[in-house]
């Protein structure tokens, strides 16, 4: 059973930035279906891509792993990989593993506590995740993290790349926003849980806009970046070293 999201239902909860703990571990799962457009596509997109990409004896890295679901989905990779699941959460990493004890993974897999202002620390990998992640790493260090990354793949691997978007111009912006909290609406959340919710985020998510990612991607090295979904203010790129 999913448990079901309601950490900012309280009306007269005071709201504070922000964090991956216990409580968010508990919901993450039902708070990023009910959340993310295309959630359960987009999962299906990274592995299938990861596919494309996975080559025997390599490490597959997802950075900001979370409860581990997209490891889970990576396990059903053909190719004889290492999963490696990196969050700077200790709660994240502990349901993952609760999560993996239940259902054990097929693939090897090391889980490791680690914060991406610190570094990226990527070795000997095909393919490196980072979904929904770059957006919570400060702006200073994002140029080193994705530097991080390009030197710890393959010369033939890649980076698929997830994340929370601004619109090119203020007036679609705040259009692409307005029908995202549509979206969560329709997904069961109150007017209250979306206002509290992004004042929580206020300041520990900072959304670049869709050109500065493509650009930051070229401008650590990258030799190819394409978009491969798009909904609104959320945006799937693939940057092949």
């Amino acid at each position: 059973m999913v448990a079901f999201d309601r950490v900012f239902a309280d009306p007269g909860r005071k709201v504070s930035d922000f964090t991956f703990n216990a409580e968010t571990a508990q919901v993450f799962d039902d708070m990023l279906d009910r959340s993310v457009p295309g959630y359960r596509e987009i999962q299906r997109m990274i592995c299938e891509l990861a596919g494309d990409f996975a080559a025997d004896g390599t490490a597959v890295y997802d950075l900001g792993c979370s409860t581990g679901t997209t490891i889970r989905n990576l396990d059903a990779l053909p190719q004889q990989v290492r999963l490696v699941g990196v969050d700077a959460s200790e709660a994240m990493l502990e349901k993952a593993r609760e999560n993996f004890a239940v259902s054990p993974l097929r693939h090897p897999f090391t889980l490791a506590c680690r914060d991406l202002n610190e570094g990226a620390h990527v070795e000997e990998a095909s393919v490196v995740v980072l979904s929904l992640t770059l957006q919570f790493v400060r702006p200073l260090y994002r140029e080193r993290t994705l530097r991080d990354i390009r030197g710890g793949l393959r010369d033939d691997g890649c980076l698929i790349l997830v994340e929370k978007i601004l619109g090119e111009e203020s007036l679609l912006n705040r259009l692409f926003i307005q029908h995202y909290h549509e979206f969560k609406q329709r997904n069961g959340y109150s007017e209250i849980e979306i206002a509290k919710k992004r004042e929580a985020l206020e300041n520990v998510l900072t959304p670049y806009r869709l050109k500065e990612n493509e650009e930051m991607l070229h401008g650590v090295g990258f030799r190819a970046v394409d978009v491969f979904f798009k909904w609104y203010n959320f945006a799937g790129l693939l940057a092949c070293k």
